[in-house]
């Protein structure tokens, strides 16, 4: 069995970039992260060997009991999840939207989890990363990182890097929880914390499982709708004990691109869905009011032992 696959903590940019080097974006092919995708491209995603699988399952299943040891710390309303394309540019307006969102959710004590990788994903964590920290200093480390606008194009790793060398983080923490079935999308390294899995079903499952204080989605393709209709199933049987806030952030996108939001008002007028607790704004300080109004004593006791 190779020697990745148990782990005792959860990951950190400085395990899965272990090697790599801000002034040589190609040094990403000799990082722990690119061995491990490597093999499993190698080896087969779906693969039905079991001395394949059997090594998949156990790393998948040591994450997840690091992942919920390191949210223990956590009152299950504080973890905020964010779902969004992983195609958004950095220079989108709306990647900041959700970068000041996430900032000021992290300043008031949300643990902000999103899939972990680039986009709307990084977005989250960027705003994370700079909690704490003023508005001059936010936008000059917004500018630092358009010299490469989404993953595809050369700089999108170093200039993250070289963010998190000029901005360092010790007091916020945010949780990514990303996938190697989408290997070739790299894990933003701003989170602090990283649950990576094999399995893309349980990751999903995951992040929507463990973000109890609500989730905010943003513009999307077929993933991010997929997730919205999980998380309406999930608040509608109540299945962590609690329907959570499903914020969406884009009035016309929600409404006439992918009219998901009307449907799903629809659904829950003629009792067809239960429980959703559903808001939409094209504006971040409506988004973070709406997740803040949402308390504990609000809502439906979960059991002390949630994350244990």
């Amino acid at each position: 069995m190779d020697n990745y696959q148990i782990r005792r903590e959860l990951y950190d940019a400085k395990t899965l970039y272990d090697k790599f080097d801000p002034n040589d974006e190609s040094s990403y092919a000799d990082c722990y992260d690119s061995h491990v995708f490597a093999d499993f491209v190698a080896n087969g995603k779906r693969s039905r060997d079991l001395a394949v699988t059997l090594p998949r399952t156990l790393h998948d299943h040591s994450i997840s009991d690091a992942l919920y040891r390191f949210l223990k710390n956590w009152n299950p309303y504080n973890v905020v999840g964010v779902m969004g394309g992983h195609a958004m540019l950095r220079s989108d307006t709306t990647y900041r939207s959700v970068a000041h969102i996430s900032k000021t959710l992290t300043e008031h004590g949300k643990l902000m989890v999103s899939g972990g990788g680039p986009g709307a994903m990084e977005a989250t964590h960027f705003g994370a990363w700079m909690a704490g920290r003023s508005d001059a200093e936010f936008e000059e480390a917004w500018h630092m990182l358009l010299v490469a606008g989404t993953f595809r194009e050369p700089g999108w790793l170093s200039s993250a890097f070289r963010v998190m060398e000029r901005y360092p983080q010790t007091q916020y923490k945010s949780l990514g929880i990303p996938t190697w079935l989408y290997g070739h999308e790299p894990s933003t390294p701003f989170a602090t914390h990283i649950a990576k899995y094999y399995d893309n079903s349980i990751r999903e499952d995951t992040i929507l499982t463990v973000t109890v204080g609500g989730i905010i989605f943003t513009p999307g393709s077929a993933g991010t709708i997929q997730e919205i209709f999980q998380e309406a199933a999930q608040d509608h049987y109540k299945t962590c004990d609690v329907a959570s806030p499903m914020a969406f952030m884009g009035v016309d996108f929600f409404t006439k691109q992918i009219p998901v939001y009307p449907f799903l008002q629809d659904m829950l007028a003629r009792g067809k869905y239960n429980h959703l607790l559903l808001s939409i704004s094209d504006y971040p300080d409506d988004i973070v009011r709406e997740i803040l109004a949402f308390r504990e004593e609000n809502a439906v006791h979960i059991p002390d032992k949630f994350f244990k």
